[in-house]
């Protein structure tokens, strides 16, 4: 049995293994066409923390292919008083097909994968953002930015910027990521990826130079600079960040066809201004879309392999 904790997992044979899925099903969406697939299957969805997009597209998929899904929150479970995940774990997995845990520490979502007799999805953790980065390589793929791009990563060393290391390495394309030293990507992790990528052949630098990552880049992309459970930070980051927002005068400097992605939701002003979000090279809500069809390949792949 697999799980979709982290790109890290899958070879990159799998993870566009999974995109090809995504694909086929989106097409089908549009044409009005539903896959039965996952029929009486149930999907629990444990939200540890909030979420609009990652509720919406994971809820909307199971339906679209035939299941259903039921929302936890940390009001709607044992977890939230305090029941050890393994408890939970052995639990809930006896009663569904599949699990999502949008959580904190990463280690919640290994240790209640190591106890669960389904597969476990990760909707979202502070080490990872898997999900994210297939819906933003579905973008890439459609935007015809997929055939070795140069990935130019703006901002905080997170989730986000882990999980673009993850998937580069796994691909082979170039990224570069630009961060303020004090913010920069764990050490761990970014090993880890250049490990992966002695096989793939692909080309990771870090730095704290945005406008070094992003000239010629074809895709830029950037995250907040306080993410959820950083609020008391806001106004520190703020300042450490003050030069790292993707504003038009960036922009120029990556290739002029080159396309702009953001998780959402995005703070105009701060890690991007208005007008670059709103331009024709903005590609976000396309990538926001693609959040629905890159997860629902994902259930589809991990049902398929069990």
């Amino acid at each position: 049995m697999r799980h979709f904790l982290t790109l890290a997992d899958f070879s990159k044979e799998e993870i566009l293994e999974i995109l090809n899925i995504a694909r086929t099903l989106k097409d089908a969406v549009k044409s009005k066409k539903y896959s039965n697939v996952l029929a009486n299957q149930t999907l629990g969805m444990i939200f540890e923390k909030n979420s609009t997009r990652t509720r919406v597209s994971f809820e909307t998929g199971i339906y679209q292919l035939g299941g259903q899904g039921i929302f936890l929150s940390s009001n709607d479970t044992q977890l939230g008083r305090g029941e050890p995940i393994k408890d939970t774990a052995r639990v809930l997995s006896s009663m569904v097909d599949l699990i999502m845990m949008r959580t904190h520490g990463h280690e919640r979502l290994e240790e209640f994968a190591k106890y669960s007799k389904v597969p476990v999805i990760n909707g979202l953790s502070d080490d990872f953002h898997p999900m994210q980065l297939l819906a933003d390589y579905l973008t890439m793929q459609e935007c015809g930015k997929d055939k070795n791009p140069i990935v130019a990563y703006i901002g905080d060393g997170n989730n986000m910027a882990h999980s673009w290391l993850m998937l580069a390495s796994k691909l082979g394309f170039e990224l570069r990521v630009a961060s303020p030293k004090d913010y920069a990507v764990s050490q761990k992790i970014f090993q880890s990826a250049q490990e992966f990528a002695k096989i793939s052949g692909a080309k990771i630098t870090l730095s704290d130079n945005p406008k070094e990552a992003v000239i010629n880049a074809d895709v830029v992309t950037t995250d907040t600079w306080a993410s959820m459970g950083q609020e008391a930070e806001k106004e520190t980051r703020k300042k450490a960040f003050e030069n790292y927002c993707v504003d038009s005068a960036l922009m120029r400097l990556a290739k002029e066809d080159a396309i702009f992605l953001h998780c959402l939701p995005a703070y105009r002003g701060q890690e991007v201004s208005e007008e670059v979000l709103e331009s024709h090279q903005s590609k976000i809500w396309q990538e926001a879309e693609n959040r629905l069809h890159a997860q629902k390949g994902v259930m589809v792949w991990l049902h398929q392999n069990r």
